[in-house]
């Protein structure tokens, strides 16, 4: 891997390559693609998502990449060199996805009756099938477009399906573009009685190539290909210089699917001129040019494994259940009063947060319910009970997250919603994202407002909570809730926070607090006393935490990261001496937690937050972090978010020298397989 910046240490090591980390997570994502022991559907289903998460690469990584490489900068983090590297490491990972999907999952599929049936291997029934399909629900909706000077090439939205074909009519040849209907399903299953027995599905790619002829009746076709171009998704809105957020928001996603390209894919066949004329009117480079053996947008098949049956080709579905520490049939609020409660999701049901909210809303004496909302996901049942909120009477304040990136749409919709009825919507402090997870509830309880708090290290998105491995606590603490309010009080009023004594909040003392601790733990060690220090998170890209932790090392702290996806972290330093171990958990499950972990001198300190260890969330972001004090809720996560963690040899991968992630399974220790996910839905489920 490349290196970004060099720290100011004795030795100065060297960082990783931030750009370089993504794109080996997403290589180890694609593992599970090829895990013999996963279930077949699923193993398609994690190709299609590394395929996702490279278009989000593309859209929100590269174009720093692509600038410095046209504009032939030489020196800094992001060079025309860095580029170069990072392309060159883009293109091996998608000629591995093609290579799995062509040579491994169609053909285990097709033993398994499933196929994706393409039009060299049709049968005439099927032929005749999918040519009735494209003339009744396709063709209708194709306008192929004839390059000339009255007819310029034609606007291509971002990661939009479309065909480059060049013909010739009457011994003139020319260039059309046809643009596949985004109205029509990308996948279609072909009826049973032309399937004979098994499952059949056809793409919308592979229906209009065989059909072209049709589409262009009168010419001769001369040779085609499928494209697509990926374009900067970033959304550019100047704060300082708006009045109104979320109408330049609005206008502003209007042109997100017409940004800079970055990158055009291609099908293997496509001859040089029609790729070299794509690169010229997208004004790319050679090397952004993709070539792919398939589908040009494999995470189109995603549906593939919902649709398809068969139950021994799946995950054995799991149910998450209600806490078994919680009752279910009396009130909520009552047993918060009497201890902190803390849920383990995707383990235990997020319906207590649900049901948390509704008895708020049904209760008289609560006054006031104040929330955050970063991603919302499509179920609408909290936006529903926060609107029944308000025509019940309380006073509803919702900070609304409006740049959460991708989701900006649902969030504007969901801010207008509530507006709508009449609840106080915010969207946070100019220049930063809220990110923070928390909802304060007020009760009048005699002659006192009684505050009740959940936090979170995940969103209020129901889908993504049976997905996303997250840690949330619901509490009446006096000082904690009183704290949540003062930094709700902020978000509205961009007041200076008073001093707290619980929460940490990003970009005021997040950071430092953070950096204290791993001075503080440093100290101790070099005292000779027992020094500990282990932390979750999903990104390590922070230089000033990762030059803590490296001081920290150094001077004999013993410690484990566990983080999932971008670090930069060097922990082949010689500085270090071993006492750095970084290890990536990749399963079934979207590790999601951020589980910040010191035990000094026998003394134990526990956050859990909602902040990755990144520049973007210590500076840029609200974030909060809250402390666990009580011993028991201390140890259960202790035990479910790390000790389980540090012992998996199933779905560990540990960071090498040169940034190499190796999987621990390779190791021959004797240890018996274990798999922290797959312990953990077995303890909560008995699967």
């Amino acid at each position: 891997m490349v290196v970004a910046k060099i720290i100011d240490m004795k030795s100065a090591p060297l960082l990783l390559d931030r750009d370089l980390s993504i794109l080996s997570f997403n290589a180890r994502v694609l593992s599970l693609a090829q895990r013999p022991d996963y279930p077949l559907l699923e193993r398609l289903r994690f190709l299609c998502i590394v395929s996702n998460n490279l278009d989000e690469f593309f859209e929100v990584r590269m174009p720093l990449q692509m600038e410095a490489y046209q504009q032939g900068v030489a020196s800094g983090p992001v060079t025309a060199g860095t580029c170069e590297q990072v392309a060159e490491m883009a293109q091996a990972l998608v000629a591995q996805q093609y290579d799995l999907f062509n040579t491994a999952l169609m053909p285990a599929l097709a033993e398994e009756r499933i196929h994706l049936v393409s039009g060299s291997v049709r049968t005439p029934e099927q032929t005749l099938w999918v040519s009735h399909y494209f003339k009744r629900e396709v063709l209708p909706f194709l306008m192929p477009v004839s390059l000339d000077p009255s007819h310029p090439f034609p606007q291509v939205a971002n990661k939009s399906l479309n065909f480059i074909v060049r013909i010739a009519v009457a011994g003139e040849e020319k260039i059309a573009i046809v643009r596949a209907p985004r109205v029509v399903p990308r996948l279609v299953q072909l009826p049973p009685a032309v399937s004979k027995g098994e499952q059949c599905f056809v793409s919308l790619t592979s229906i209009i190539r065989a059909n072209l002829h049709v589409l262009f009746e009168g010419a001769t076709i001369l040779h085609f290909s499928q494209f697509r171009v990926t374009r900067n998704s970033d959304l550019e809105v100047d704060e300082d210089d708006v009045i109104n957020l979320r109408t330049a928001l609005r206008e502003e996603l209007a042109h997100r699917q017409y940004g800079e390209a970055v990158r055009l894919e291609v099908t293997q066949e496509c001859d040089d001129t029609l790729s070299e004329f794509l690169l010229k009117q997208f004004n790319l480079p050679a090397l952004a040019l993709y070539r792919v053996n398939g589908p040009v947008n494999l995470g189109r098949l995603i549906q593939l494994p919902d649709l398809a049956k068969g139950d021994h080709l799946k995950f054995v579905p799991f149910q998450p259940r209600w806490p078994q520490h919680i009752k279910k049939n009396l009130s909520l609020l009552a047993q918060m009063r009497g201890q902190d409660l803390l849920l383990h999701q995707p383990y235990e049901s997020f319906e207590v947060v649900i049901q948390l909210l509704e008895e708020a809303v049904k209760d008289d004496d609560v006054l006031a319910i104040r929330m955050t909302i970063y991603r919302t996901g499509a179920d609408p049942r909290m936006l529903r009970l926060l609107q029944q909120a308000v025509s019940r009477g309380k006073e509803v304040l919702v900070v609304v997250e409006l740049k959460a990136r991708f989701d900006e749409e649902a969030n504007i919709n969901w801010a207008e919603a509530l507006e709508s009825v009449g609840a106080q919507v915010v969207y946070g402090v100019v220049g930063l994202k809220t990110h923070a997870k928390m909802l304060l509830i007020m009760r009048r309880e005699g002659k006192r407002i009684q505050r009740y708090g959940h936090l979170s290290t995940g969103n209020y998105n129901p889908k993504t909570t049976r997905l996303y491995t997250d840690w949330s606590m619901l509490t009446a603490d006096d000082t904690l809730t009183r704290e949540m309010e003062a930094v709700f009080r902020h978000l509205t009023s961009e007041l200076p926070l008073p001093p707290l004594k619980q929460l940490l909040v990003a970009p005021f003392t997040l950071q430092r607090s953070l950096i204290k601790q791993l001075e503080k733990a440093q100290r101790i060690a070099r005292q000779g006393k027992s020094a500990r220090v282990i932390a979750k998170m999903n990104a390590l890209t922070d230089v000033p935490l990762v030059t803590a932790l490296m001081k920290a090392a150094t001077a004999g702290v013993e410690i484990d990261l566990i983080v999932r996806g971008a670090c930069i972290l060097p922990v082949d330093a010689p500085v270090l001496k071993g006492r750095i171990r970084v290890r990536s958990i990749v399963g079934r499950l979207l590790e999601h937690s951020r589980v910040f972990y010191f035990a000094l001198d026998g003394q134990v300190q526990m956050w859990l937050s909602s902040a990755d260890w990144m520049s973007r969330n210590m500076m840029r972001r609200v974030e909060l972090a809250w402390p666990i004090k009580d011993a028991a809720m201390q140890q259960r996560i202790y035990r479910e978010s790390l000790a389980l963690y540090l012992q998996d040899n199933q779905d560990a991968w540990c960071l090498q020298a040169q940034g190499q992630y190796h999987p621990v399974s390779q190791r021959s220790d004797g240890s018996e397989s274990l798999s922290c996910q797959t312990v953990l839905l077995q303890q909560y489920h008995s699967m």
